[in-house]
């Protein structure tokens, strides 16, 4: 077992997408080529299973296969942490329990799709958590865009001062930036113990948020060495380099970031970049047309354009 996530946790953890063949079969040999590629862009962690990594559309045998596979190829090299999340708590459970025996830092969890009170996710979580075991180092996935379930800080802090087997709080409400404040502020170390808090949403909002505390970034946008040298900036207290590098990569980073579409790009660039051999999404998705084509060619062409007027994207285009 690698060693396992704690509250120290920061830099990018980049959330690994599901490579597919044309024929919807997972390609391995593109999750070998994926994993070295997210390793030589400096990442300093992985997540697997994610709800952009398509693990909704993975059967519980293949993900379960996925993740031992994965695990492997990785060797403990970075840490990784698994996604977990599932309607059912006992799958919840087998899953959590065999990533950790193959090599797994900790789990990922989202409360359950439409739980339509703060209570009932504090109570959702208990009943995980005490199935799980207090050994299992969890992270608390807030997406309420895809689960429907909200969640306010006071609450979020409840679970939190509950369970010490919380050690990370994965932002992803948006507008979000008050409530990631609000836990930065309470966990700081003091009046309440640290948690790691790594943000998502594609990056959107990454300056934002490493400006109000964030200890990190974990998203899948496909170009992971711009936010390892962004992130490293920002540590070094390099603020303004930190943004002027963010903005050169801005128009890709939101034009991936588009609802159910920009999975599809995010795995075209990828394939563009030869870390995977197919684009492919698993059915239902969508498949980019000549004009999504053309868009893409004109951002990347004006993406290279600007690295090479800028000496941080010198160095990033020859990495």
């Amino acid at each position: 077992m690698s060693q396992l996530l704690n509250s120290t946790a920061k830099g990018v953890y980049a959330i690994s997408a599901t490579p597919f063949t044309d024929a919807g079969d997972i390609d391995w040999p593109s999750v070998d080529r994926l994993v070295e590629f997210y390793l030589r862009c400096g990442v300093q962690g992985l997540t697997i299973l994610g709800m952009m990594g398509e693990a909704q559309k993975l059967s519980e045998k293949e993900a379960a296969e996925f993740a031992r596979y994965f695990l492997r190829r990785v060797n403990g090299r970075v840490p990784v942490i698994v996604g977990v999340s599932n309607p059912g708590t006992s799958n919840l459970v087998a899953l959590s329990r065999m990533a950790m025996d193959a090599g797994a830092c900790g789990v990922m969890v989202a409360p359950l799709t439409g739980l339509k009170t703060e209570m009932q996710i504090v109570t959702y979580f208990d009943d995980v958590i005490a199935k799980l075991g207090q050994k299992i180092p969890v992270v608390y996935q807030d997406y309420p865009q895809s689960t429907q379930s909200h969640i306010c800080a006071e609450s979020l802090l409840k679970i939190v001062d509950r369970h010490p087997s919380v050690v990370m709080f994965k932002h992803e409400d948006c507008p979000g930036l008050k409530k990631l404040t609000q836990i930065r502020k309470a966990c700081d170390g003091a009046a309440r113990r640290y948690i790691s808090i790594l943000v998502g949403n594609g990056g959107l909002y990454v300056p934002q948020e490493l400006a109000r505390g964030a200890d990190g970034i974990m998203t899948g946008f496909a170009h992971p060495e711009m936010l390892v040298s962004v992130f490293a900036l920002f540590a070094a207290g390099r603020r303004d380099e930190a943004e002027d590098l963010f903005d050169v990569y801005l128009p890709l980073v939101r034009h991936e970031q588009q609802p159910g579409f920009g999975l599809a790009v995010r795995k075209e660039i990828l394939r563009r970049r030869g870390a995977i051999a197919s684009a492919a999404l698993r059915p239902p998705g969508l498949k980019l047309d000549a004009a999504d084509m053309a868009e893409l060619d004109r951002l990347q062409s004006r993406l290279e354009a600007r690295l090479k007027e800028s000496a941080n994207g010198r160095r990033l285009a020859v990495a």
